[in-house]
This record gives structure tokens, C-alpha cells and sequence, in this order.
């Protein structure tokens, strides 16, 4: 069975790049009829981890090492050299893994050049302002903004949220290319756990939903080494900018207040400045960048998050670090959860019986005022039950006698 990152890479080649499915088979090393397949699904498959024990596994490091050199290097050549190392596969084996670590080694070659062709690459990193922004209730927390960038045109945009989680960079990620008009051929980021399952001394593993959503957009993810953040400067210089050229004097009354500004600021200050290295304004370079961005898709992919919880015995739940309410007579039962950034919703078996704003509160209590009038009622109908206060109407025993008579 092919990996999400098999799906994502076959679409990608043949959706972005425009490769027949017979070049797409050659170039990954699979049948004609997988890579149909494959096409045809348009669900990402469930990511399973690739088999390990191979006969290449000790000599993965010397491949590594030789394409470190020669990125292009033939397998030809480089069984050559395997084989005064001792190693006794074969050369199809060798391919296979090629195919597979070839093209992190020659993005890692590409993502560095100063001047990039429109639509080619996007630059993506967690910004920290180190601002705190009300939440409600007196209570207020700190906030991050994703920040993704078009080294082409310079143009940026950032989409903030409460926390750095795998889901908060999936929602964010579709909020800045929204912004940008599109997807780019390429996303570069560093190894935020949030995006990268593992890595080993080869390449980095990204969680399967980043992999589907990269997948979807039919752009490919470039992972960077670490300890190398220099080489996505343009973002981490449009971080720099942001620090010194939009924050300062500004306060917020919450997110979406921050976002606002933020949008606002970026579409009227920074898309219109002339921008040296670019040689254009910033807004000019974005509206011919954006006919090479590929279009996202419609409608978007989902990125909530889908989550099973057990709801309490007062008929609350608890997700997120906050407890919301839901009707009566669920206590005990395991219900399912859509979490997205703004809202939450409640499922029982499928069928919908909760809908509340997101709460970012610490320790929050979110009580909708109709679960508040079913829960009191109950309680208190629990209460007369107990105590015995409970009046029922004398039955009148002769009507049953009468029906007696008319059956007989």
C-alpha cells in the first residue's frame, strides 16, 4: 500500500507540473496502473510508516553524503562506489531509494538562490511578537502568527492563532495562501514538530495531514536542516520587518481585532512599498506572481480537527482546556468533536447536538442559556423524584370494569 506522501507527490507531478502518467510511473518508480490509481483517489490515504530492515540501511549515509556532493549523481555511479564499501544489492533497490531522498537534495540546492521565478516557492515560519491579546473574561494570553512569504514578489501574509499546534499550522497555511491568491510550487519550513512526524539522519517524515494538505494545494514540502535558519531569510527578514515596522504604537482588543489590523496594514503599507531587491512595488510583483500560483482548491481542504471526548456527569465536555454544555441525557457517552480555531462542534453518533464560539479562557465554562433551562429543569425534576415529591392523579379503577363488560 502507497504512503500519503506517494499521493501527494504523484498529484502534484501530474496536476502541477503536467507529466503523462507514464512519466510519472518512470520517475517514482511504480506501474502505470498505481499511479492511475492513485490519481483517481481523492482522498489522501492513511499514512503508514515505510517497512525498515533493508540491505541499503547501513549504507544510507554514504548515499546521502555522495548526493550531498553531487545532488545529480547517477545510481550507476553511485552503486559503483557502494559496491568497494561492500555493499551486495542490487542497483534496483538502490533507484527505489533514490527516487525517494533525490529531490530533498536538490531542493535543498534551489531554495537558497536570490532571485526566484514567480509562483516557484513560498518561505514559512511561526513568528513571535510577544504580545498578549484579551480573550475574555478578563483573562488574556499570548499570541503567534504564521507568517509565509513569496520571496518573488516579497509579498507576505501572516494569520495569527493561540497556540503552534500541527492543526493551527494547517489553518493558518490555507489563511495566508488564501491571502496570497494561491499555491506556490514549493513550502519551505524549518522542523517545527507541528509539520515534521521525524526525521532521521536522511530526511524529515511530515505528519500524514500535512503531507494530504500539500497534497491537495499540489506543492511540494522542503524541509530544512536544522540549525540552518538562515536559509529561509526572506521570511525570517519579513518577521524582522513586521517587529519593527507594524507593531510598534498599535494595541489590540483581541485576535480578530489583530488580524484585521494586520490584513489591513499589510494590503495598504507593505504591498505598496517599492521594494529594492524586487526593483518594483510589492503589490505590482504580486498581481503578476499570482497568474503562476496555482489555484486553491474549492472548496477548501478541511483542516479541522476531529476529536472524541466523554462527556461529564453535569453534562459538560471538556476539549482544549475548556468545558462546554451540551443537552441533558448524554453523561457517560463518547461523543465526537470539529474543532477549528473560531468554533466547536458536538456530534452524538453522527447527528449534531451542540454548536458553541471556541473559548481560548483558561479553564473556561461555556454554558449555552438552552442547555442552562434543560439542565435546570432536570435537576430539579431529579430532585422532586428523589424526595418523593412527586403528585400523580388518583386512576379511576371503574373504567376498567366497564371495558371488561363491553369485551365480554
Amino acid at each position: 500500500m502507497y504512503s500519503v506522501h506517494d499521493w501527494a507527490e504523484v498529484h502534484r507531478l501530474h496536476d502541477r507540473e503536467g507529466l503523462s502518467q507514464r512519466t510519472v510511473a518512470r520517475r517514482l518508480g511504480m506501474s502505470r496502473n498505481t499511479v492511475a490509481r492513485l490519481l483517481g483517489s481523492g482522498q489522501a490515504p492513511r499514512y503508514q510508516r515505510a517497512a525498515t530492515g533493508s540491505i541499503l540501511d547501513p549504507f544510507k549515509g554514504e548515499i546521502a553524503a555522495m548526493l550531498a556532493e553531487d545532488a545529480k549523481a547517477p545510481a550507476t555511479v553511485i552503486i559503483r562506489e557502494l559496491r568497494r564499501l561492500g555493499y551486495a544489492g542490487g542497483i534496483t533497490i538502490l533507484k527505489d531509494h533514490l527516487a525517494k531522498v533525490r529531490p530533498e537534495h536538490l531542493a535543498a540546492r534551489t531554495y537558497q538562490r536570490t532571485s526566484y521565478l514567480p509562483g516557484e516557492i513560498a518561505q514559512v515560519d511561526w513568528w513571535s511578537p510577544g504580545v498578549a491579546v484579551p480573550v475574555g473574561k478578563g483573562a488574556s494570553r499570548e499570541i503567534h502568527g504564521l507568517v509565509a512569504t513569496l520571496p518573488h514578489s516579497a509579498a507576505h501574509a501572516v494569520v495569527f492563532s493561540f497556540t503552534k499546534t500541527m492543526a493551527d499550522y494547517l489553518h493558518c497555511l490555507i489563511g495566508c495562501l488564501e491571502r496570497l491568491g494561491g499555491a506556490p510550487e514549493k513550502i519551505v519550513t524549518d522542523n517545527d514538530t507541528g509539520i515534521v512526524h521525524h526525521r532521521d539522519e536522511h530526511r524529515a517524515y511530515l505528519h500524514s495531514e500535512v503531507a494530504a494538505l500539500y497534497g491537495a494545494l499540489r506543492s511540494r514540502g522542503v524541509v530544512l536542516d536544522p540549525g540552518h535558519p538562515e536559509r529561509k531569510g526572506q521570511v525570517e527578514r519579513t518577521n524582522g520587518y513586521l517587529e519593527g515596522s507594524f507593531l510598534p504604537l498599535r494595541s489590540f482588543c483581541g485576535r480578530t481585532d489583530l488580524q484585521a489590523q494586520s490584513d489591513e496594514w499589510a494590503e495598504q503599507v507593505a504591498w505598496r512599498r517599492h521594494h529594492r531587491r524586487v526593483g518594483a512595488r510589492v503589490g505590482d510583483a504580486l498581481a503578476v506572481e499570482r497568474t503562476f500560483l496555482r489555484a486553491l482548491p474549492d472548496p477548501p481542504p478541511d483542516v479541522s480537527q476531529h476529536l472524541e471526548a466523554r462527556v461529564m456527569r453535569d453534562a459538560f465536555v471538556r476539549v482544549a482546556g475548556a468545558d462546554y454544555s451540551l443537552p441533558p441525557g448524554y453523561s457517560g457517552r463518547r461523543v465526537q468533536v470539529r474543532l477549528t480555531p473560531t468554533e466547536l462542534e458536538v456530534f452524538a453518533d453522527g447527528v449534531p447536538i451542540a454548536h458553541h464560539a471556541r473559548s481560548f479562557v483558561p479553564s473556561d465554562v461555556v454554558l449555552a442559556p438552552a442547555h442552562a433551562r434543560a439542565l435546570r429543569l432536570a435537576r430539579e425534576a431529579t430532585g422532586r423524584l428523589a424526595g418523593g415529591d412527586v403528585e400523580l392523579p388518583e386512576v379511576d379503577l371503574a373504567r376498567y370494569d366497564h371495558l371488561a363488560e363491553v369485551s365480554a
